[in-house]
């Protein structure tokens, strides 16, 4: 089910993902945004989360630098770029500003993958309590947005957070232990994340990282 508003503001964007919505456009170059408020909802339950072992070594290679909210300009801006197989996408420039200024205000934060300080994959989303509010990820090199996603699921368990919501479900995310579930299972597991404390770590030792990408692998 969705809904239109003809003004969306960022204020008005934080109040809609605590009670269930999300904005999308219809395209990238479309004018529109609408309140999408989907009957099944994706979730990525961070306590079975599935790592495999090939992206284990991947991610602990050093292959790829991680950061976190160093560039959402540019993480942003490679989600809503085209590729093959999706010449168009849902994030146009209104979706780029609102979540520029979330991103300015502390609320909206990105996963960046480089590689000879060049920028080749990432994701971004929301956080809110203990909630967050995937939205799109980006590879422009093989394993970039799962190595991002790996980084993300670390960051969220250790910060105490409850809920990583995806929205949708796709191949790419069940292969992590994604799952659809009624929007009333959703919207009760997101009343009780949203009153978790919770903390966005941008920056933790490598040490703790490893630690937490091993248990991610044996759970």
């Amino acid at each position: 089910m969705s809904r239109r508003h003809a003004e969306i503001t960022p204020e008005l964007m934080l109040r809609a993902y605590r009670a269930g919505l999300f904005p999308m456009a219809e395209t990238r170059h479309g004018a529109r945004l609408y309140w999408l408020d989907p009957e099944l909802r994706g979730i990525l339950p961070l306590d079975r989360f599935h790592l495999p072992r090939r992206l284990l070594r991947t991610v602990l290679s050093g292959r790829f630098t991680v950061t976190c909210d160093q560039d959402f300009a540019g993480t942003i801006a490679g989600c809503a770029e085209s590729r093959p197989g999706r010449e168009d996408t849902w994030i146009n420039a209104e979706i780029e500003r609102l979540f520029q200024t979330l991103h300015e205000s502390g609320h909206a934060h990105s996963v960046e993958c480089r590689r000879d300080g060049i920028l080749v994959g990432g994701l971004y989303g929301i956080a809110l309590g203990g909630a967050f509010f995937g939205e799109s990820m980006f590879s422009r090199e093989t394993d970039t947005s799962k190595v991002a996603l790996v980084h993300l699921v670390a960051r969220l368990r250790l910060g105490g957070f409850r809920l990583l919501d995806t929205q949708f479900i796709t191949g790419h995310l069940a292969r992590f232990g994604a799952v659809e579930i009624p929007r009333a299972a959703y919207r009760a597991r997101l009343v009780d994340a949203l009153a978790a404390p919770a903390a966005w770590h941008a920056e933790l030792p490598a040490g703790t990282l490893e630690a937490e990408f091993r248990r991610m692998r044996a759970a």
